[in-house]
């Protein structure tokens, strides 16, 4: 598993249950918290109504009083109205009023007046002076036909002294199934609320997991190519803890790859140069025993030939390690492909006459351009024309084809030569390996080479093959512009 998604299934994971706690108690709290603001309202009310029927209740003219007349009516009222959402149509309050003895002296709903509520907790705890409610269930098997009943006491106002005495008992009662659909309400806004978050949550979580897993996978690519040698610069990742990462893996791959560089090419070079210094020495200490003059010409003569290979062995592997230690193409321009190999015929023309060569030019005008270096592409494809004359014998056809599809440009070229040994297949790629030609000097070894990492630093790949016929096919493909 990856670790973007690991991240974002561990951010989920966590967010979910934070979020599944944090629900849980906030919606448990929701009923009971609207519980308590109905009770304390019912508290308020209660108090307030008993301060005021208590000197009516003290004269004992309960039925004729002018208040609980009016609390009558409120009872038969009806309403139309709006609540947060939620339709009111109803008044909810029911008020009965207890004797000293917890007899119902009066209800407004006249159902039971006269009846005795002594043992009821609300009047029961109020009459011994402590805050008395309840909630009773009007059908035992149904929760939501609970009713709430707060009672406060009635005392009597002209008694003096601290502990007054209590003459009665007030409850205001209201069912618990009218709040409900406030209950109801603020729940669902709260889990939709909650969805939204979550929602926005993920969102935010998966862009955070999407941009970590695209820098470590750019990170991830990045290695990868350099461990396959290929020609890679460092993505950008931003200025934080991976943008450093990545660049602290570049600069410890410049300074390794420096180091294996070096030594690798000082250890070539200086087996390379072995050769042409031995003879260069063997050369001038025949020549300090004063030979003949013809023989003295000859040994001056490969002085000279072993020094320009040298020079030769130098320039050429300077031009290698430019493009070998070169990351991306520092000039890109369009290059017509035609163009371009009409210049690397004529540099190579004087070599074409002298051996007699037919040269096969199968490559269209219409085609479409390239994009890339060309100073370095015509050194490149110079270097495949060079290599197909050397090994082409007098009177021999070189051609020169092509094949084009919507996005790559392949040029083949073709030699008459003697082709490439079995034993040498995998080698012809390596530097400063060459094969005897016939009537040329030992290369360098370092053409192929070049035209690898130059055709590489064009996006595009370079292959030799034998053909059945005799002789080497090239096979160079590049994008096209």
């Amino acid at each position: 598993m990856k670790i973007g998604l690991r991240i974002l299934l561990s951010y989920f994971l966590i967010l979910g249950l934070a979020a599944w706690f944090v629900l849980n108690v906030f919606v448990a709290e929701v009923r009971p918290g609207v519980r308590a603001t109905l009770e304390d309202t019912l508290v308020d009310t209660a108090q307030l109504l008993a301060q005021l029927v208590a000197e009516d209740v003290k004269n004992g003219d309960i039925q004729h009083l002018a208040l609980l007349q009016r609390m009558q009516n409120y009872a038969d009222r009806s309403v139309d109205v709006e609540i947060s959402g939620v339709r009111k149509a109803s008044l909810d309050y029911r008020i009965y009023i207890t004797d000293a003895k917890g007899i119902v002296i009066f209800d407004t709903e006249q159902k039971d007046v006269g009846k005795s509520y002594a043992r009821w907790n609300d009047v029961y705890l109020t009459l011994r002076g402590q805050y008395g409610a309840r909630s009773t269930r009007t059908d035992p098997n149904d929760e939501n036909s609970s009713v709430m009943h707060v009672a406060a006491p009635i005392l009597d106002n002209n008694q003096s002294g601290q502990a007054r005495k209590i003459i009665g008992v007030l409850t205001v009662a209201k069912a618990t199934s009218t709040i409900g659909p406030f209950i109801e309400r603020s729940q669902q806004k709260i889990l939709q609320r909650s969805f939204w978050i979550l929602l926005a949550s993920l969102m935010i979580g998966i862009g955070i997991s999407w941009w970590l897993n695209r820098s470590l996978q750019k990170l991830r690519n990045y290695a990868q190519a350099v461990e396959r040698d290929d020609k890679v610069s460092l993505p950008k990742l931003g200025n934080n803890e991976i943008g450093e990462l990545g660049r602290a893996l570049e600069s410890m791959r410049h300074k390794l790859e420096g180091k294996q560089y070096v030594e690798t090419l000082m250890h070539t070079l200086a087996h390379e140069l072995k050769s042409p210094i031995a003879a260069i020495q063997g050369s001038a200490e025949l020549l300090s025993e004063d030979p003949p003059e013809a023989e003295r010409s000859k040994f001056l003569n490969n002085i000279i030939e072993q020094n320009q290979r040298q020079k030769q062995l130098i320039d050429k592997l300077l031009e290698l390690i430019k493009v070998e230690k070169q990351q991306r193409l520092s000039q890109i321009t369009n290059i017509n492909i035609v163009d371009l190999l009409d210049q690397v015929l004529i540099d190579f023309s004087d070599a074409i006459a002298r051996k007699n060569l037919r040269i096969q030019f199968d490559v269209q005008a219409q085609t479409q351009t390239i994009q890339g270096d060309p100073l370095l592409l015509r050194q490149a494809i110079g270097n495949l024309i060079d290599n197909a004359i050397a090994f082409s014998p007098n009177g021999a056809a070189i051609r020169l084809h092509q094949q084009v599809d919507d996005t790559h440009f392949t040029l083949f070229i073709d030699d008459q030569g003697s082709g490439i040994p079995d034993y040498a297949i995998d080698k012809i790629f390596d530097r400063f390996y060459s094969l005897p030609r016939a009537d040329a000097a030992k290369s360098t070894g370092l053409g192929l080479p070049f035209v690898r990492e130059v055709i590489s630093l064009h996006g595009g790949e370079v292959r030799l093959q034998n053909l059945a016929e005799g002789g080497v096919r090239v096979e160079v493909r590049l994008g096209l512009g």
